[in-house]
């Protein structure tokens, strides 16, 4: 393989803010700051309350879809890998129903920076259970076309996220865990 793939490739994660390139020395992995875990997911939870503010705008009906198509997203997972995929897709399907390609596209870029960030703060961790439990609940809520709560449950799942990494999300105004 040719230099130039790998470099560019570098340069690309160096301006994600994932690599500090030093020249003819190497590379080195920027680890995550607290402040930066706070901050992809307190934009996390800008999207996706977008994705469920829009829902709930085009009516029961909407909510009652999406909440259906998430709840079947929710059954058990056999590996930490496959929790982590179905996690994924199940927050990229939410922000996808609103419909809004850009937001769509923002959260995929942020996805990336929040795995970077619980890969590093959980390290190895999985509550795979109370993710799961979290995601059904938040689902039910929208099959009962019941936005209000449906918000609420996406504020704790964010706050619960971020407390098993260690960080205070009051500041956020994130209510406690669900349950």
């Amino acid at each position: 393989m040719s230099r130039t793939p790998v470099r560019e490739a570098f340069l690309r994660l160096r301006s994600d803010g994932f690599l500090e390139l030093f020249p003819k020395r190497g590379a080195l992995v920027v680890p995550v700051s607290v402040g930066e875990g706070r901050d992809i997911m307190q934009a996390r939870l800008l999207l996706e309350s977008f994705a469920l503010d829009t829902l709930a705008a085009r009516g029961h009906e909407a909510l009652r879809r999406v909440g259906a198509d998430l709840a079947a997203r929710c059954g058990p997972a056999a590996t930490p890998r496959e929790a982590r995929d179905a996690g994924r897709a199940y927050h990229a399907a939410l922000v996808a129903a609103a419909g809004n390609r850009t937001v769509t596209g923002l959260f995929a870029t942020l996805w990336h920076q929040h795995q970077r960030f619980t890969a590093a703060a959980l390290a190895g961790r999985q509550e795979v259970a109370e993710d799961t439990a979290e995601h059904l609940a938040l689902a039910r809520a929208l099959q009962d076309g019941d936005a209000p709560a449906a918000k609420e449950l996406l504020h704790r799942h964010i706050g619960s996220i971020l407390r098993r990494a260690g960080v205070d999300g009051t500041e956020l105004g994130l209510p406690d865990r669900v349950g």
